[in-house]
């Protein structure tokens, strides 16, 4: 790769220090050129070479910067990400991409009429535990679908001292925060769906945005996708649930890529996203006799590489992103609604 993406990061918090700055400075089509840190300067701990600008007006202004990754606050998206894009840049944006469908197309047809690139960054497509499930739909092993059910649960009861994650504002709340994750893969794996119901609640004491939801996604042929994630589920259940006529698939969320991050491991190391043998999924078949069999699926290893490869190429090579437009518009109806 000879041509090199100059990209620059709007924040240094734990996105970007997990979920960004490994990949594009380890990826060989990007040059990572710096980071906006308004008070303490901690990336160039990391990364020597990189410049630390005091202000996201300072970064967006600085025009050998390419890319801007919009990692800061969801409700800050739609107008960091428009800034940008009319400063000539490209963009690629955390989710939820905006608050609302309508701010959505905006930034597309803007980006567009500039030529630029606006993306975004729906890493889940790119678990371990993901790659289990569609590695299972596409083998037909459980023949028609009948459910499936995708969950994200964690137990935190108190309220979070990131204010952006409890107040009120747009794109707040676990709805926007782990729906976007749920609702991307199901549209990547089934497509917009023929109709949908949604429920949001609000359960820990003083909590100002839904802690819950679950979303009930009807397909053609009979299918219903049901998404559902919790703050206040102490049992973890099972993240991947499919059901169909001919079998059933249940696996763990066992993606090991934030934890490798988190304690500094690169995506060069050779045991990065390769995810523990003893939490493989479990597929279970009928047989013509009417009994059972039962055998276990490795996954495939996780890479959020792949992302930002998709990114490289679709910049560089006009190569289609397979994080579509309307999968985002779809998705943002849905949470917006």
């Amino acid at each position: 790769m000879n041509r090199k993406i100059n990209t620059g990061l709007l924040a240094y918090g734990m996105s970007g220090k997990v979920f960004h700055a490994p990949f594009v400075s380890t990826h060989p089509g990007f040059n990572f050129v710096g980071v906006t840190e308004r008070n303490q300067k901690q990336a160039v701990k990391d990364y020597p070479s990189v410049i630390s600008y005091n202000s996201i007006e300072e970064l967006i202004a600085d025009d050998s910067i390419e890319l801007v990754i919009i990692n800061t606050p969801n409700f800050t998206h739609y107008d960091y990400a428009k800034q940008a894009v009319q400063a000539g840049k490209h963009i690629l944006v955390e989710k939820p991409f905006t608050a609302t469908s309508a701010q959505a197309k905006e930034l597309f047809a803007l980006a567009k009429s500039l030529g630029k690139k606006a993306l975004v960054y729906q890493n889940r497509r790119y678990d371990s535990g993901f790659n289990s499930v569609k590695q299972v739909i596409e083998s037909g092993k459980l023949g028609k679908l009948v459910e499936v059910h995708f969950r994200y649960d964690r137990y935190r009861n108190e309220i979070s001292p990131k204010f952006f994650k409890e107040e009120p504002y747009p794109a707040s709340g676990l709805s926007y925060d782990l729906g976007p994750h749920l609702l991307d893969q199901a549209i990547a794996l089934f497509g917009k769906p023929n109709s949908y119901h949604k429920v949001l609640t609000k359960n820990r004491v003083d909590t100002k945005v839904d802690d819950y939801f679950a979303i009930q996604l009807s397909y053609p042929n009979e299918l219903n996708v049901f998404l559902t994630a919790s703050m206040l589920v102490a049992d973890i259940q099972s993240a991947f649930v499919l059901n169909g006529i001919m079998g059933s698939f249940s696996k763990n969320h066992a993606d090991v890529q934030e934890a490798q991050l988190l304690k500094g491991i690169k995506p060069t190391d050779e045991k990065y996203g390769v995810e523990n043998p003893a939490d493989a999924g479990k597929l279970t078949l009928v047989t013509e006799d009417g009994g059972r069999t039962t055998e276990f699926v490795l996954s495939e290893r996780g890479d959020y590489n792949g992302l930002f490869e998709a990114v490289y190429q679709n910049i560089v090579h006009d190569v289609p992103y397979p994080i579509t437009e309307e999968d985002i518009i779809a998705q943002l109806e849905i949470l917006e609604d």
